[in-house]
């Protein structure tokens, strides 16, 4: 098998780990993501709207929001990086590529913190994706400018033993699932 069939197995695994999780309904998702979130309030920060079984982290982004910037990926174009438009808890939102709600009116700003939706990720910080490497660009294209603090938040149950990984692929700093936080040493 070539990188993109195991990529592809590894994908596909993570997703049904993803959706039996999700359909447990695990109570108070973002119980640690409003833990982290709390040492950062006013940091420019951008969540993700969830989209089919992804884990929900609306309810702390709606906590951040009341301290500073926060904002939802807008993707531009394929090969492109995200760019992120400002998000507050009942503001107007309209359907955007995916099925992901993006707002009505385009707000951009950089974000410093990037809550990063994922398929999978490993016991060192490795996130596997969807496949389009929207978030692996974004990354390298804000850490080439400054410190940028990537959270993967995810259900304990994506963990895999072992991802497919490129040199491409960027590294997260922390995940946070519904059982707790861990940090990966990035020297950031």
């Amino acid at each position: 098998m070539d990188l993109t069939e195991i990529k592809a197995a590894a994908r596909k695994a993570a997703f049904a780990r993803r959706k039996e999780a999700f359909d447990a309904g695990y109570p108070a998702q973002s119980a640690y993501l409003s833990e982290v979130l709390a040492g950062y309030r006013g940091v420019p920060l951008a969540g993700y709207m969830p989209i089919r079984t992804e884990i929900n982290p609306l309810p702390a982004m709606a906590e951040a929001a009341a301290h500073g910037p926060v904002g939802v990926p807008v993707i531009q174009a394929a090969g492109q990086p995200l760019k992120f438009s400002r998000w507050e808890p009942e503001g107007a939102l309209k359907d955007g590529p995916f099925g992901a709600k993006v707002p009505v009116v385009d707000d951009y700003f950089e974000p410093e913190i990037l809550i990063v939706p994922l398929v999978g990720f490993d016991a060192k910080g490795g996130r596997l994706g969807y496949g389009g490497g929207f978030y692996d660009r974004t990354l390298e294209l804000l850490r080439s400018k400054r410190a940028t603090l990537a959270i993967g938040f995810a259900f304990e149950a994506q963990e895999a033993e072992e991802l497919p990984l490129e040199p491409t692929d960027q590294p997260l700093d922390l995940m946070v699932t519904e059982t707790g936080i861990r940090e990966f040493n990035r020297g950031i």
